[in-house]
C-alpha cells in the first residue's frame, strides 16, 4: 500500500479557488467540474549557474498546456492534466527540497526533471524514496545511474532517464580530434562535482578511452566549481605542450578559464567543453573568442526527428522558439518537450491512472519516437536507462549569425552535418 491509497489518491476539480492561489501550474481549461485530474511535478534549475538549461521553460512549458488544454484520454475519459513547476536555483539540496514539495504537498502523480546531475539525482532520489513515477534527461546515464548508488543488477523501481552516455561523448570527441589532426596531447578540466568526477573518472570515464586512441591526458584533478584561479591547470597544460582541452564545466567556470588561459599565453587548437559550451548566450558573452570553440550536440534543427505529441519537426520546434522569444535555438528545448512527450504516452497507455505501480509499469514500456529520437527503456544498456544519439558541433560565424555546426557525426550518421571543422 503505498501513500496514495492512504490519502484517497485522486483530486477532483471540485472549483477553481485551490488552482488560482498555486501560479506554478499550468493547466489546461476544462469546461465542466468534476474532470479527473492529473498533476505533474517539474524541476529545473531557472535561476543560477546552471540557468542556461532553463532558458527555454516558459516557452515549451507554455506550449505543453497548450497541447494538454483538452486533456489527455485514458481508457475512455479525458484527464485534465496540470503542471507544477519549480525552481532548483542550480543546488542539488533545493533541488531535493522542491522535489519533496511536488511530491508530499503538491501530491503530484509523477515527477519529471532535467539539468544535470545537480537536478536530476536529487529529484531522481526523492521519488525512488517516496514511490513516485520519475522521469528524467540532459544528464549523462552514468552519473545518473552509478552517482544514486544504481546496481545494473537491480536498477531502481520509480525512476527512469533517457539521454546519452559517457562513451557517446568522447567517442563524439575523438571522432572530432580526429578530423582536426592535431597532436593527441588532451588537458583535462574536470570540477569536484558529480558530472566532473563521472567525466574524469579512471574507469567509467575519458582516461581509459583516450589512452586506447594513443591520446595523452594531463589531468591535474578535481577543481572546485566556481574556482577564480585557474594558472596551475594552465601552468601544467602548458608544460606539457596541449594541443586540445576537453572537460565538463558550468560557464562561469568556462569564462574564468578561458580568459586566464589568454592572459598565460595557452592558445589550444582545439577546445571541446561539456556543459559550458552548449548555449548560444554563454557563446555571445565571450564575443571572438568563443567562435570555433566545440562541444557536444545533443539536439538541434538539423536532428531527423518529430514530435510525437504535436508533429512537429526538430526545425519547427526550434524555429518557433526563435520567432516567439527573438532568440536563437538552444539545445534543451528538444528534451524538455520530449518529457512531456513521454507523460503523454504514458498517460494514454497506462491501465490505471489511479495506481502508481500502473503508470510505473507504462513507463518502464515505453517505445515511442520523439523530437530527440526513440525512447525505449528494454533497449538499455541498464534498466531504468535508455540512450539517445549525440554528435559534435562547432561554434561558427557566417555573416552576422554564430550557430552551432554540426562537423562530427560518425556516432550518429542519422544526423546530417552542418559544417567543417576549423582550428583556433
Amino acid at each position: 500500500m503505498t501513500r496514495f491509497a492512504t490519502l484517497g489518491r485522486r483530486r477532483f476539480l471540485a472549483g477553481t479557488g485551490a488552482l488560482l492561489a498555486a501560479p506554478a501550474i499550468l493547466r489546461g481549461t476544462r469546461a465542466y467540474a468534476q474532470a479527473p485530474v492529473l498533476r505533474i511535478g517539474h524541476v529545473s534549475p531557472r535561476t543560477g549557474p546552471l540557468a542556461g538549461f532553463a532558458e527555454a521553460d516558459d516557452h515549451i512549458l507554455a506550449g505543453i498546456a497548450r497541447r494538454f488544454a483538452g486533456g489527455i484520454e485514458n481508457n475512455g475519459r479525458a484527464w485534465t492534466i496540470e503542471i507544477v513547476s519549480k525552481d532548483s536555483q542550480s543546488n542539488p539540496n533545493r533541488a531535493a527540497e522542491v522535489a519533496s514539495e511536488l511530491i508530499l504537498r503538491d501530491e503530484v502523480d509523477i515527477i519529471v526533471a532535467a539539468s544535470t546531475p545537480d537536478t536530476v539525482n536529487p529529484v531522481a532520489d526523492q521519488a525512488e524514496l517516496n514511490e513516485v513515477p520519475c522521469v528524467t534527461t540532459d544528464c549523462p546515464w552514468q552519473p545518473y545511474f552509478f552517482g544514486r548508488g544504481g546496481n545494473p543488477a537491480e536498477g531502481f523501481a520509480w525512476t527512469y532517464h533517457f539521454f546519452w552516455g559517457l562513451e557517446d561523448v568522447i567517442a563524439a570527441f575523438l571522432d572530432l580530434w580526429g578530423k582536426a589532426g592535431v597532436a593527441k596531447s588532451v588537458a583535462g578540466l574536470f570540477p569536484n562535482d558529480a558530472d566532473g568526477n563521472a567525466w574524469g573518472d579512471p574507469e567509467l570515464g575519458f582516461p581509459g578511452p583516450l589512452a586506447a586512441a594513443g591520446y595523452s591526458l594531463t589531468d591535474p584533478g578535481r577543481y572546485q566549481p566556481l574556482t577564480d584561479d585557474f594558472s596551475a591547470q594552465i601552468a601544467a597544460f602548458k608544460a606539457a605542450g596541449c594541443a586540445i582541452v576537453t572537460g565538463n564545466m558550468i560557464p562561469p567556470d568556462f569564462g574564468t578559464f578561458w580568459a586566464q588561459a589568454a592572459q598565460q599565453g595557452f592558445a589550444p587548437k582545439v577546445v571541446t567543453i561539456g556543459k559550458a559550451l552548449l548555449f548560444p548566450s554563454v557563446i555571445a558573452g565571450l564575443g571572438e573568442r568563443g567562435i570555433g570553440l566545440t562541444s557536444e550536440v545533443w539536439w538541434s534543427p538539423g536532428h531527423p526527428f518529430s514530435s510525437s505529441l504535436t508533429g512537429e519537426t526538430a526545425a519547427a520546434l526550434a524555429g518557433g522558439y526563435s520567432q516567439a522569444t527573438g532568440r536563437p535555438w538552444t539545445q534543451p528545448i528538444g528534451f524538455k518537450h520530449a518529457l512531456f512527450e513521454v507523460v503523454a504516452d504514458v498517460v494514454a497507455r497506462a491501465a490505471d491512472l489511479d495506481d502508481p505501480s500502473a503508470i510505473m509499469a507504462a513507463i518502464a514500456a515505453t517505445d515511442i519516437d520523439t523530437i530527440v529520437g526513440p525512447v525505449n527503456w528494454a533497449a538499455g544498456p541498464v534498466r531504468n536507462v535508455t540512450k539517445t544519439p549525440l554528435v559534435a558541433g562547432q561554434w561558427q560565424r557566417e555573416g552576422s549569425a554564430v550557430d552551432l555546426r554540426i562537423v562530427a557525426n560518425a556516432t550518429a550518421p542519422q544526423v546530417p552535418l552542418t559544417g567543417e571543422l576549423f582550428l583556433l
